[in-house]
Parts: C-alpha cells; structure tokens; sequence
C-alpha cells in the first residue's frame, strides 16, 4: 500500500549524511545557531550536501520551538525573508526605459519573488522536508489570527504547494480492510463528517461489497493521506444518514445498486487547506465506478449543511431577515430547547419551513465572490454538482443537530450536466438546482408579509 519512495529516500539520506559530519563539526565549535541565521545560510548557497544537512536542522529546530517562538520565526519570514523591494524597484524603472529587453524582464521577475519561496524549496530538501513544511504551515495558519499580516508568508506556501501538489502527483487508491493497519489507523483519525467508532465500524464502511473507500496519496507524504471519500451503493438515493451507518442493515450486492453516494470527503492536513484535491477525488472516484460498476446511473452526496444553524441563528437576530418571517415564536422556542425531538408532530411542523430556509440557505445567502456561503455547498457547486434534495431529520448527531438542526442535502453529479453547471457557476454564481428545491423557495413568504 506505501508508495515506493525507497530510491529518492535512500539518495537523500546519502546526501544528508555527507554533509552531517561538517554540521556536527559546527556546533562542536560553536553554540547552537539562531534558526535565522541557518535559514540564511541555507540560502547563501552551499554545496548539495551541506545544503540538505542544514535543511534538516533547520526543521529539526524548528519542531522545537514553542508556540511563542514559532510565531516569532513566522514573523522573521515575514520581515526579513520578503522581496528586495529596492532592487525591485531599480529594475522597474530600468525596464519602464526598456520594456522590450528580455534579461531585464527575467531579473524583474527574479528579483519580485519573496526569499522565503527559495527558503521553503530548499527545506523541502531534506528528508522529510515535504511533510515538515506541511505541518510548518498548518502552525502558520493557526497563528493569522493574531497577526494577520502573516498571510503574506502564507501566500508563499499555497503557491508553491500549489504546483507540488498538483494533479499530476496525486495517486488514488481504493482502501479496503487488505489495506495497512496503519493507514486504517489514520481513516478513524482523519475522519472528520461521521466519527468512525473503532474498527467494527471502520470495516462496515471499507469491507462490505456495498461500501468503498477511495483516497488521495502524493509520492512526497509516505504512507500519510491527503484526502478520502467513502461511498455507499444503494438502490435509491438516500434522505439520511443513519441507515447508511446502521450496524444492521440489509446488504446488497454491488451489481444489484444504482446509486452511488459519496456521503463523507475528509481533508487530512491541515497545512494543505486551500489546495483543491476533492474536486479531482470525486470525478476520478466516479470514472472508476463506472468503470468496474456499468450499473451505476446515479452519483449523488448525502451531504451536511456545516453553517446552517450559524447563518440560522444571525438571521434570528437581525429579526427582519427571511427566517423571522418564515417562523413563528413556537418555532424558535422549539429549535432553541430542542422540544421538537420529542414531539413527532411538532417536528413535522418544522419540517416545511425549515427545509425551505435550508434551499433559501444554499442558493441565495453569498459569501465573497458571489458564492455560496455555506462550505460543502461551495465545494459541490462549483465541481458542477446541482442541489438536489433537502431533507429533515436526516442527521439528528449531535454534530448533525449543532450545525444543522438535522439537515441534509443531496448535491446530483449529473456527468451530461456538470460542465455546464460549472461554467455558469463560474460566470455568475448561479447555483443549479432542482424543481424540488425550486418549489420550495417558492414557499418563501413575501417581504411585506410577517407571521404572527
């Protein structure tokens, strides 16, 4: 199941190795180094040997640092490790003089680029160094928060993992309980939509001739995943997600199913956040199926609705919003208390109205860019998919109720219709729906009307 990296790996570690002996010669002579003066001197151009070895000792600093140092390391990036914008601005006005003269132009293009982009390659040198970046990165992100200036460093680190990790690259496997423990191990770990409660769940989900498991591997992260989708065959599209998870179930076989649900897609480092793997996985994972499965007519998700509740709760309070005029006070002391759950027919009077705000949710309520505010629907939207069905009491998890109050959806990957779906995505925003989802924004009340 590891990708075979062996060759690179063993030619990397010669190379360190023969550099080790001058680094350990260093510190016999000297104290330990800054972390930016050995981040210079990777950068001041060392032989391929020496280079690799400090490269590993400035990650192997790096991870231990503290939190309040790594910031400050984030921060000398920031500060010392930018553009040389004298230099920059000497070429700019020298190619302004002369806008045709080619050297020019490339020393311009030279000079604008951050040192920090030629830092991170050469660190992506050492063993290892690929993984390290990432997690390197992932404490990048959680640190933006306090200074925001940062995602200037951060912009570095997507463009270049940008072109690391890019289709081309990325290998998908089918997981199956043949699979490695370890890399079984880190599907429960990784698992971020429905929790996997041990090993007898992980295998109804990878072992049975009804379920699949499909993930994304990249030659440079051995043996660690980057993304996965898990899939159900069925013989109907699915309105919620206990009976997908039931432990007992009826079993189909894979020939007698039609319908293949993608019901969970987890991202698995969080240092790769912002590079798009999912919208590869899906098409891939549906190529394949209908490869080994002519059967299968329908793709579909069953798929949560992760800012509902949020975008619910705001559009409360501002109390002019189509959520107040859509529910009644019972209403919001039901959803509030959760009274509903145990109350059938008070449930069934919810159901209406909110699986109308959830269509109003998803099609019109915008983030930047004119695109959908809600995540997931940003994610399936934009690879083509058309919101298919909304359906109450469909996760009554607690996560499920907490971002939701039970919502979910189904998104249709309609393969005749994806590329057009995507393209006028793409033009205006617009997001391709059914005339379910239709009628139900039809039910939206009028402006000028409250209820009382």
């Amino acid at each position: 199941m590891s990708v075979n990296t062996s060759f690179f790996g063993e030619l990397l570690t010669s190379i360190t190795e023969q550099g080790r002996a001058l680094i350990e010669g260093r510190r016999a002579r000297s104290s330990e180094e800054p972390l930016s003066a050995l981040c210079e001197k990777l950068l001041s151009g060392h032989g391929e040997a020496s280079g690799v070895a400090i490269a590993e000792e400035v990650l192997a600093t790096y991870r231990r640092l503290q939190a309040p140092e790594r910031l400050a390391f984030f921060r000398t990036l920031y500060e010392t490790f930018g553009a040389d914008t004298a230099r920059v601005a000497g070429l700019a006005r020298r190619l302004a003089d002369n806008p045709e003269d080619p050297v020019l132009l490339r020393e311009l293009h030279s000079a604008s680029e951050p040192r920090r982009q030629e830092l991170i390659r050469r660190l992506n040198l050492a063993p290892g160094g690929t993984s390290g970046l990432v997690a390197m990165r992932a404490d990048l992100l959680q640190c933006l928060g306090e200074a925001p200036e940062l995602i200037e460093v951060d912009r570095d680190f997507e463009h270049l993992f940008s072109s690391w990790f890019n289709r081309g690259f990325l290998v998908m496997r089918r997981i199956d309980w043949a699979t490695p423990a370890n890399i079984l191990e880190k599907i429960i770990q990784y698992e971020a939509v429905h929790e996997i409660k041990g090993w007898g769940d992980l295998r109804r989900r990878i072992g049975l001739e009804d379920r699949r498991l499909y993930a994304f591997f990249h030659p440079a992260l051995v043996d660690d995943l980057l993304i996965f989708v898990e899939v159900a065959l069925t013989q109907e599209i699915p309105g919620a997600i206990g009976p997908i998870l039931a432990e007992e179930r009826a079993q189909i076989t894979a020939r007698e199913a039609n319908t293949a649900v993608f019901y969970s897609i987890s991202n698995c480092q969080t240092g790769l956040r912002g590079i798009s793997f999912g919208n590869f996985l899906i098409k891939q994972v549906v190529e394949e199926l209908r490869r080994e499965l002519p059967n299968l007519k329908t793709f579909v998700t069953l798929s949560p609705v992760p800012g509902f509740a949020r975008w619910l709760t705001r559009d409360l309070a501002d109390g002019e919003g189509v959520a107040a005029r859509l529910l009644d006070p019972a209403d919001r002391t039901a959803l509030e208390t959760g009274s509903w759950l145990g109350d059938e027919a008070q449930g069934e009077a919810l159901a209406a109205p909110m699986s109308t705000l959830c269509a109003h949710y998803l099609t019109q309520e915008k983030a930047r860019g004119n695109r959908p505010l809600d995540p997931v629907a940003r994610f399936h939207i934009g690879n083509g998919a058309r919101l298919e069905r909304i359906h109450w009491n469909a996760d009554l998890s607690d996560n499920g109720l907490r971002q939701s109050h039970g919502l979910m959806v189904n998104y249709l990957y309609d393969l005749k219709d994806i590329e057009r779906n995507h393209e006028s995505f793409a033009a205006t925003g617009a997001v391709a729906a059914s005339s379910q989802v239709g009628k139900l924004l039809r039910q939206l009340p009028d402006p000028k009307q409250t209820r009382s």
